[in-house]
């Protein structure tokens, strides 16, 4: 077919790279404008306008699709069909209206549940026991046109957001190619999202990825889970923000030492033990971390880690 591919991250890269193997005519691929990134602040191109330079696609990078001028140009393209993964921007009725075929969107999520900007890491965060990729006709509005094909996938507790976030770009790819092998008769099949069931996964925000020690440790465990890598959950320790991963949990909390079992409750945010992982306690559990991070830093086993930043049993985190 020929098609206008729209995405950003490396997600939508997946697809791209699967349409151009499938044979397709991509006439021309939209990204996000170059993000300054790195100590020096330099423009740099994202997964999908690489990977489309090196196949010899041409690229696009609108600052938005509103402007007569860029639809006309989109318009004189002729595209059957746009497939759209991760864009970063809204399209507009006047581009919906375009290809004969409409346009489709990867959605790394089981619709109705988890439409918008994050729902990978919300589907995580919720403890949902799995997750998907729908393929979903694009409408005016957010996320809620009928779904062709879904893909399904289980979440396990070694899951992170970012080995969903592989599984899905993979699952997505393969998705989008089997739709455009029979577009019409999927089309004809698509079926209309309930109405029960509507959640919104909101873009991800830093101070999200703060660890509040009275929360519960298995609250805790999916939210390192879900924020690694971006935006990495961490904890404040005299005066370092401290990046944690591989968290483990333990249903009971310790007790100090001297104190009979059962009597007197470890306050949230204190170090128990100190060993291949740090034992913190919690506003309910133990949460163990394996691996942390300095500022500047490499991401350490936390024996390494404790090495250089030495902490007690009995010291309390912020």
């Amino acid at each position: 077919m020929r098609l206008i591919f729209a995405g950003t991250p490396v997600f939508a890269a997946h697809a791209l790279q699967a349409l151009v193997d499938a044979g397709h005519q991509v006439l021309a691929v939209l990204c996000q404008p170059d993000r300054p990134s790195g100590r020096g602040h330099k423009l740099v191109a994202g997964p999908v306008k690489a990977l489309a330079l090196q196949l010899g696609l041409p690229v696009l990078q609108p600052h938005s699709l509103r402007q007569p001028d860029i639809q006309t140009r989109l318009a004189a393209l002729q595209a059957d069909v746009w497939v759209v993964a991760a864009y970063g921007l809204l399209l507009p009725a006047e581009i919906l209206a375009q290809p004969p075929f409409g346009c489709l969107n990867i959605h790394g999520s089981l619709l109705p549940r988890w439409r918008g900007a994050a729902p990978i890491q919300r589907a995580i965060l919720a403890g949902d026991a799995e997750t998907g990729v729908d393929i979903m006709q694009m409408e005016v509005g957010l996320d809620t046109g009928p779904v062709l094909l879904e893909g399904r996938l289980p979440i396990s507790l070694n899951d992170t957001g970012t080995s969903v976030h592989d599984r899905l770009a993979r699952l997505g790819a393969e998705l989008i190619v089997h739709a455009l092998s029979d577009l019409p008769a999927h089309l004809a099949r698509a079926r209309a999202q309930p109405e029960d069931g509507v959640l919104y996964a909101a873009k991800l925000r830093k101070e999200e990825a703060q660890i509040d020690w009275t929360l519960p440790a298995d609250h805790l465990q999916r939210l390192i889970r879900a924020f690694d890598p971006v935006p990495g959950a961490r904890f404040a320790w005299q005066g370092q923000q401290i990046r944690v991963a591989m968290p483990r949990t333990e249903p009971t909390m310790a007790v100090p030492s001297g104190e009979a079992a059962g009597q007197t409750l470890v306050a949230p945010g204190t170090v128990i033990a100190v060993d291949d992982s740090l034992a913190i306690a919690t506003g309910e559990g133990i949460l163990h971390l394996h691996r942390l991070q300095r500022p500047g830093g490499r991401m350490l086993p936390a024996r390494e880690f404790l090495q250089a930043v030495p902490l007690h049993p009995g010291d309390r985190l912020e």
